[in-house]
């Protein structure tokens, strides 16, 4: 089953109050409620559009696809690019975790791989 899941997409970018940045970058009180509750069953273009503009990702990263029993796909599926793993990655809880001496190591790390085109 395909799927939205804005969550995931204001967690990675330290979004905690999802409401009231949509509602700060213009979009109504209903759009932002239901995109908080998660309870959109559908989008039009120019929502996709502002949306992947506010928050600097593609539409790929609003979907997660969760294959039901009946569907099977081969590994090399496209859609195997938005089914998303059962495990969450907290990445702040992760770097808040990390002892302050090595965080330069990290941060340097972070850089080398955006400037190789990597991340």
């Amino acid at each position: 089953m395909l799927i939205y899941n804005f969550e995931r997409i204001f967690k990675a970018r330290g979004i905690a109050r999802p409401f009231t940045y949509l509602k700060n970058a213009g979009f109504s009180d209903n759009f932002a409620t239901r995109v908080k509750k998660n309870k959109v069953a559908r989008l039009n273009l120019r929502e996709i559009e502002r949306l992947c503009v506010l928050l600097r990702c593609t539409p790929n990263d609003f979907y997660e696809w969760t294959p039901d029993k009946n569907t099977q796909v081969d590994s090399e599926h496209p859609l195997n690019k938005i089914k998303r793993s059962d495990k969450v990655i907290d990445l702040t809880r992760m770097l808040n975790s990390i002892p302050l001496e090595q965080l330069d190591e990290v941060e340097q790390l972070i850089k080398e791989k955006i400037e190789k085109g990597e991340a």
